[in-house]
């Protein structure tokens, strides 16, 4: 066998994003598009036959020139890079996508470039653009057993101080009581104890019908998101707003003083965010189904001996209504959200 030799590999980390001609009017793209790769040619493009636009790409970064590999000989690389923080999170919606991917190419002597692409998710947090660390750097939390360099120890606050203004923001509770009501009267009550949370937490609220005047025969609750088209890049002026649910509670509730219900919310969903294309939005939306009748003529009697059996009448008169609530939901720790996907994965390319 013969030694092989490698010309270069690079990296790089892109953003593409991807909408849907029915629904976006995506703006012209600055860079030209490759979708053939030369025999002879050494230029690394990442996003290469990719469809969409690049919206977001990191500086290539070469990790060898001019590799010799004996045979059965290996050598390992490392890569490690700073994504912009004023980037999109990770996001698959009905209109748009924003997928990240680090593209790997590399290329033997007069051969082809091969390219090898590793999607993974992203998370933002907003807020931490403009955040000014002391100048004090005796007051700041630190460890006294670790040596860190100024720009390890600068990114580990970072980590630390988003883990804290998740924390606050989500721990937050107060006592929100809103009256559920149609055009006939009341029907009861909805209990919340907070209206911010991190993705993965349960959202949790109570019912009190035991004081409303109009009996509530089922009621449902659902997760959503809210997936809308910035006015300037609609494709119709007006068109309607995507919705996806993500959990739903449904109950039956007739003669039902109280009830609650707990949704999940997905590691795998993206939280709330807003760019100059898409907005996403998060909300609890109910629907209520209220009889048009008294709750005491929703029986019937069955006999008029002394064992009294009552029953459900066959027809009623009932009224439908909704009601729509915004809810704020923002990233987790890194860790949990990739529980999702438990399995390590191992990706290679043929040269």
């Amino acid at each position: 066998a013969l030694s092989e030799m490698l010309a270069w590999a690079s990296a790089q980390i892109h953003c593409q994003f991807h909408a849907s001609e029915n629904r976006v009017a995506l703006p012209p793209s600055d860079g030209s598009k490759h979708d053939v790769q030369a025999e002879n040619e050494t230029v690394f493009v990442p996003n290469r036959g990719e469809r969409g636009q690049c919206i977001l790409s990191t500086p290539p970064k070469i990790l060898f020139c001019d590799l010799r590999l004996d045979p059965g000989e290996s050598k390992s690389y490392s890569y490690c890079e700073t994504l912009p923080i004023d980037g999109p999170p990770s996001f698959r919606g009905q209109s748009v996508k924003y997928v990240y991917k680090l593209t790997i190419g590399c290329q033997r002597v007069n051969s082809p470039i091969k390219l090898l692409r590793v999607p993974f998710r992203v998370l933002v947090l907003h807020g931490l653009k403009d955040y000014q660390f002391p100048q004090d750097e005796a007051v700041a939390p630190s460890n006294p057993f670790l040596e860190e360099e100024d720009g390890l120890k600068k990114d580990s606050r970072l980590a630390d101080l988003a883990t804290e203004l998740l924390m606050v923001a989500t721990s937050r509770r107060s006592l929100h009581l809103y009256n559920i009501s149609n055009t006939r009267g009341k029907v009861g009550t909805f209990c919340i104890f907070k209206t911010v949370y991190k993705i993965g937490e349960d959202v949790i609220g109570t019912f009190n019908f035991s004081e409303g005047d109009i009996p509530c025969l089922q009621f449902s609750v659902s997760l959503q998101t809210e997936e809308s088209i910035q006015e300037e890049f609609q494709r119709r002026r007006g068109q309607p707003v995507s919705f996806s649910t993500h959990a739903r509670h449904q109950e039956a509730c007739l003669h039902t003083a109280q009830s609650s219900f707990s949704l999940p919310i997905p590691l795998s969903s993206t939280p709330g965010f807003t760019t100059n294309i898409v907005s996403l939005k998060w909300r609890l939306h109910f629907e209520f189904v209220t009889s048009g009748e008294s709750a005491g003529t929703c029986l019937v009697r069955g006999s008029q001996s002394e064992a009294v059996t009552w029953t459900g009448v066959e027809q009623i008169e009932v009224d439908t209504f909704s009601w729509d609530l915004p809810i704020k939901v923002l990233p987790t720790n890194p860790i949990l959200a990739s529980y999702v996907s438990q399995f390590s994965s191992t990706n290679s390319i043929t040269i």
